[in-house]
């Protein structure tokens, strides 16, 4: 249930700091406001929220839907990144994001791996 709640949550939030069809128009103050409660909300969500698996069936779908989750931001920056580099202005941040995705998934497995 709470997990619903949280992603809803975020949804709602990066629409009303995305704006987009200019649905209000917010000063400087109120977009950083907006902005800054964006990002600790995620940060809370990312963070704080911990799922708790009762038995192994469980920990295998947490499992599929982090790999779920990885495969899916994963073509979202890769499109990102071929747009943005056919347009003639890719943006650094697209790539580093990829990057440190696939490195922390990699030492991730390491680290299961030489735990077990």
């Amino acid at each position: 249930m709470w997990e619903i709640i949280f992603a809803l949550g975020t949804i709602i939030l990066a629409v009303l700091v995305l704006n987009p069809m200019h649905f209000f128009m917010p000063g400087m103050l109120g977009m950083l406001a907006l902005a800054a409660l964006f990002v600790l909300f995620c940060v809370f969500a990312v963070f704080v929220i911990r799922e708790k698996a009762a038995d192994e069936r469980e920990e295998a779908h947490r499992a599929l839907a982090g790999r779920y989750a990885f495969l899916a931001g994963s073509a979202l920056l890769v499109l990102g990144i071929v747009f943005e580099d056919l347009a003639g202005n890719l943006d650094p941040w697209l790539i580093a994001a990829l990057v440190v995705m696939i490195a922390a998934k990699l030492g991730a497995r390491r680290h299961v791996d030489n735990e077990m």
